[in-house]
């Protein structure tokens, strides 16, 4: 079993411990994040679904990320990620929502230094949010972004507040 894979069933595995349900919101992992939980057997008991908003303007309208900050903070941005994942739950229903932006490379966009990622996670016990500067190349910076969004919202999953 990979790393990730390791990473998604255990995620899965405290979700499921909680009765909470799981959502993403995606930008530079294209649905990585979302794969990497539904690669696991049984992941729908607990995967609600997913929303790949590649587009700012997508993030808009189908995650209701505030077109006014996208404007002026643009999609490579920490309260882009927060709404993005807050616009997860409100799409699916799902009490836990993981959100990822920003550049994959292989070179700036948006200002920002390929590898800059904002990771985002909301779930009934709190919120975290993560930004990273990670090296390689776009796919190495996507897997490595997923393999930190499925930690990430395992610490919030787990944490003492759940």
């Amino acid at each position: 079993m990979t790393s990730t894979m390791t990473d998604a069933a255990v995620l899965l595995d405290a979700c499921r411990e909680r009765g909470w349900s799981l959502a993403t919101a995606e930008s530079l992992t294209g649905g990585g994040v979302c794969t990497a939980l539904t690669d696991v057997a049984g992941a729908s008991d607990v995967v609600r679904g997913g929303v790949v908003a590649y587009r700012s303007s997508l993030k808009a309208r189908l995650l209701g990320v505030d077109r006014s900050r996208l404007e002026e903070a643009g999609p490579v941005d920490q309260v882009v990620a927060e709404q993005m994942a807050l616009g997860a739950i409100e799409a699916t229903g799902a009490d836990v929502a993981i959100a990822t932006t920003g550049v994959a490379g292989p070179g700036p966009a948006d200002g920002y230094d390929a590898g800059t990622v904002h990771i985002a996670v909301s779930a009934p016990c709190g919120a975290a949010h993560v930004l990273l500067h990670l090296d390689g190349t776009r796919a190495e910076v996507r897997e490595q972004t997923v393999g930190e969004a499925l930690r990430l919202a395992y610490a919030v999953v787990t944490s003492s507040n759940a």
